[in-house]
C-alpha cells in the first residue's frame, strides 16, 4: 500500500532511484544525459539548501514575479450559485500572466550558476514557453523553444510575446504537433547540445530531477496562500477544498504543496482534468478516465494510450492541458488516494469562463476554466461554511482567438 510520509515535501518522497510510490517518476533517460542529468541532480540538491541562493529567489519572486499574487472572495458567483462559498487565487497576476513564471526562473538561475549561455524548453499554451523566453532575456541567456505546429496557430499571442522576448521558436510538425510532440524534440535536441545548453521541462514531467525542480519552485503559490488563509479567516478552516486545473500538473503540485500533510476531510484536493469535447473519445484525463502505466518523456506515470502502449492523440480547447501524460506526483497522489480527480469538457469551461467574467472582474484562461467549471458543479450541493479555493492560473489574453471564435464577443 503506497503512503504518503508527514513532513517531508512530496518531491523528496521517492526512492534512491527516483520513484514515488515505488512506481512513478524514476529517469528513463539515453546513456548521453546521465552525466548531464546528474550533475544538475548535484547542483539543485546544492542549491536549494543554499542560503544566498534562496535570497536571490526570493528576491527575484518578489521584484520580478511579483509575490504574493492576490487571494479574492468571488462574492457575486458565491451568491448566485449558493451553498460554499468561492474564492480564487489570483496567480495569473504574475509577471507574464500564469504560474509558468515561477518555474522559468529558477531555471535560468540555475544555468547562470551552471555557467551555460543557452537555454532550451517547450511549450504548450504558450505560458512556459513565454515565460522562459522572459526569463532568458532578464537574465542575459539565448532561448529556443519548442512547439507544436497545432499549438503555434491556437496560441499566437504567446507566440508573439516569445519572438518579442528574442526567444527562436522551433515548430514541431511530427505527431499530433501539439506539447507531447514539443516536449520530444526539445528532449533531442538537449541531448546532442547538453554541453552549452541547460534544458528547462515546462511542467512537472520528465526525468525525476525536473520534476523536482519544478515543483520546488511552484511551491511559491502555497506557501503565500497558506498565509492568506491564515490572515483571512484567523486558521486554516475545518472545511477547505482546493480546486485546481491539471495537465502536466505544475500549478496543481504549486498549489497544494503546504496543505498535503493535513487530513483529507479537512482540506480536499481536488485535480480537473480535460475531459475533451462533449461525446468525443479524445481527452487528456489520464488520471480521472483510467489511463494505464507508461513511459512518456523519460519518466513512467499513467498515459493515455492504446492497447499496444502507443501514446493516444489527446484533444482539448485549452492548450495547456492538451498532454496524454501527467506528472507522476499526481500519480502517486492519486494512488494513495490523497487527491480526487476528475474532468471537465471543452463546453464545461467555455460555460465557466462567461459565468465568471460576467459577474466578477477576473478574465481565467482555458486552463483555470477546467477547475471553475467544477467549483460551479460542486458548490450549490455544499453548505455555507466550505470555502472553496481555485487556483486561476493564468489570465485569458492568450485565449481571445479561440474564445472568440468560439463565443463570438468574449467579455
Amino acid at each position: 500500500m503506497m503512503k504518503l510520509k508527514k513532513k517531508i515535501p512530496l518531491i523528496d518522497q521517492h526512492n534512491n532511484k527516483g520513484f514515488w510510490g515505488g512506481k512513478f517518476g524514476g529517469s528513463f533517460i539515453p546513456e548521453t544525459l546521465k552525466k548531464p542529468v546528474e550533475d544538475l541532480t548535484i547542483l539543485f540538491e546544492k542549491l536549494r539548501y543554499d542560503n544566498k541562493f534562496l535570497k536571490q529567489r526570493d528576491y527575484y519572486f518578489k521584484n520580478y514575479i511579483g509575490s504574493p499574487t492576490s487571494f479574492l472572495k468571488l462574492s457575486k458567483l458565491s451568491g448566485q450559485l449558493g451553498g460554499a462559498q468561492i474564492y480564487a487565487k489570483m496567480v495569473s497576476e504574475a509577471n507574464g500572466g500564469a504560474h509558468k513564471i515561477y518555474n522559468a526562473t529558477v531555471h535560468c538561475l540555475i544555468a547562470k550558476k551552471a555557467g551555460k549561455k543557452y537555454i532550451v524548453g517547450d511549450t504548450g499554451a504558450g505560458y512556459a514557453g513565454k515565460m522562459l523566453s522572459m526569463a532568458a532575456k532578464k537574465f542575459g541567456l539565448k532561448c529556443k523553444i519548442f512547439m507544436g505546429a497545432k499549438d503555434i496557430k491556437r496560441q499566437k499571442p504567446n507566440v508573439d510575446a516569445m519572438k518579442k522576448n528574442g526567444a527562436e521558436i522551433v515548430p514541431v510538425f511530427s505527431g499530433s504537433q501539439t506539447l507531447v510532440d514539443a516536449v520530444s524534440e526539445c528532449m533531442r535536441y538537449w541531448v546532442s547540445n547538453c554541453d552549452t545548453t541547460h534544458m528547462c521541462v515546462g511542467s512537472t514531467v520528465g526525468p525525476n530531477i525536473f520534476v523536482k525542480i519544478c515543483g520546488w519552485s511552484t511551491a511559491q503559490i502555497s506557501r503565500e496562500l497558506k498565509l492568506q488563509i491564515i490572515n483571512k479567516f484567523k486558521k486554516i478552516p475545518n472545511k477547505l477544498k482546493l480546486i485546481n486545473c491539471v495537465g502536466g500538473g505544475s500549478s496543481a503540485y504549486g498549489f497544494w504543496s503546504d496543505f498535503i500533510d493535513f487530513d483529507k476531510k479537512q482540506i480536499e484536493l481536488i485535480g480537473v482534468e480535460a475531459g475533451g469535447p462533449k461525446g468525443s473519445k479524445l481527452h487528456a484525463a489520464p488520471l480521472s478516465r483510467g489511463a494505464k502505466l507508461g513511459i512518456l518523456h523519460g519518466a513512467a506515470a499513467y498515459v493515455c494510450q492504446d492497447t499496444e502502449g502507443q501514446i493516444n492523440e489527446t484533444e482539448s480547447i485549452s492548450a495547456g492541458l492538451d498532454y496524454p501524460g501527467v506528472s507522476p506526483i499526481h500519480c502517486f497522489l492519486k494512488d494513495t488516494n490523497r487527491a480526487r480527480y476528475t474532468s471537465a469538457t471543452d463546453e464545461e469551461a467555455l460555460k465557466a469562463y462567461q459565468l465568471i467574467t460576467k459577474l466578477e472582474k477576473i478574465r481565467p484562461s482555458l486552463e483555470p476554466s477546467h477547475a471553475f467549471a467544477e467549483a460551479i458543479k460542486i458548490a450549490p450541493k455544499l453548505k455555507k461554511d466550505t470555502i472553496i479555493i481555485v487556483n486561476s492560473c493564468g489570465d485569458a489574453k492568450k485565449d481571445r482567438d479561440i474564445l472568440r471564435a468560439k463565443l463570438g464577443k468574449i467579455n
